[in-house]
């Protein structure tokens, strides 16, 4: 038997089920996306064979050039580790 000081109160179990109700409700949205790129994808190698790796490549030197222009203005802290610098 469970006593009363474990048991969540109504409203705090009232708050877990909204975030589980917004857990799920991201993962529908994240699985509704990945359809359209997989779609778009599909259809644009269709109409012009290569475009998504042609897409893929260029989209990943894109993320190295913004990777390093992060790395490079990003104020250094003293008070900061140093494995989060």
């Amino acid at each position: 038997m469970i006593s009363d000081k474990k048991r969540p109160s109504p409203q705090a179990r009232e708050i877990l089920e909204q975030i589980n109700s917004l857990k799920r409700e991201d993962e529908t949205l994240y699985n509704i996306l990945a359809v359209d790129v997989w779609a778009l994808a599909k259809t644009m190698d269709e109409f012009q064979p290569g475009f998504w790796t042609a897409f893929m490549r260029n989209r990943e030197k894109a993320l190295k050039r913004f990777m390093a222009e992060v790395i490079k203005n990003k104020p250094t802290e003293a008070k900061r580790h140093p494995f989060l610098q």
